[in-house]
């Protein structure tokens, strides 16, 4: 078996080598990022509506308390009901702040997802490249054969050619399911997060409404 794989990267050339490279880059950030997701758990939502509940009904501080600190949106909540209820800060003020703590946390999070794209988006080119380029040698040795041109020649250049093309999009498809359903991830984890912010104020402003 290793024979067979140490042909298969002499056969492939160069572009072979690149692309397993790009998959072991790939596999390890995927393995990565899952391992952030799970140990974070960005959509765990604990006891909030709990939280939010009290906090509707006025119990500012009670919901303070009961805040679980586990919970990866916990610290944005908790900075903006200690800043409500302490009423230091102008609102918009507040709003931006939020927004940049928002920001940072989902960009640890999005960490790295950028190079999962980009070797989904290369793969495949490379093995396009790859392919390209077998083509070529197996023409250059038709035409270096003459007239005594064995057709196996150019049938076996052509399967040499298609591996790197396999092999790229075989990288590319698992990277881009990975990348795609991480984002989506990241989308709802950003909903939450403006979500969290716009219940906090508005009950905010319900409870201190002009009687």
């Amino acid at each position: 078996m290793l024979d067979r794989l140490g042909e298969f990267l002499i056969v492939g050339g160069p572009v072979v080598w690149v692309l397993l490279l790009m998959s072991i880059a790939a596999v390890s950030i995927i393995v990565l990022k899952l391992w952030q997701f799970v140990t974070l758990k960005p959509e765990y939502q604990g006891n909030l509506e709990e939280v939010f509940s009290l906090w509707r009904r006025g119990e500012n501080q009670t919901a303070l308390e009961r805040l679980d600190e586990t919970v990866f949106i916990a610290n944005v909540a908790g900075f903006a009901m200690q800043s409500l209820n302490e009423g230091a800060w102008d609102e918009e003020v507040l709003k931006e702040e939020l927004d940049r703590i928002a920001i940072l946390k989902l960009n640890d999070l999005r960490s790295l997802l950028p190079a999962l794209e980009t070797i989904g988006t290369l793969s495949p080119l490379l093995g396009l490249l790859g392919t390209v380029l077998g083509m070529i040698n197996a023409f250059q040795a038709m035409e270096a054969a003459g007239t005594q041109v064995d057709p196996s020649v150019l049938s076996g250049g052509i399967w040499q050619a298609l591996i790197t093309t396999a092999l790229g999009l075989g990288v590319a498809i698992p990277a881009l399911i990975a990348h795609s359903w991480m984002v989506q991830k990241l989308q709802r984890v950003a909903t939450q997060f403006n979500d969290c912010v716009t219940q906090l104020f508005t009950s905010y402003h319900f409870e201190n409404r002009p009687k």
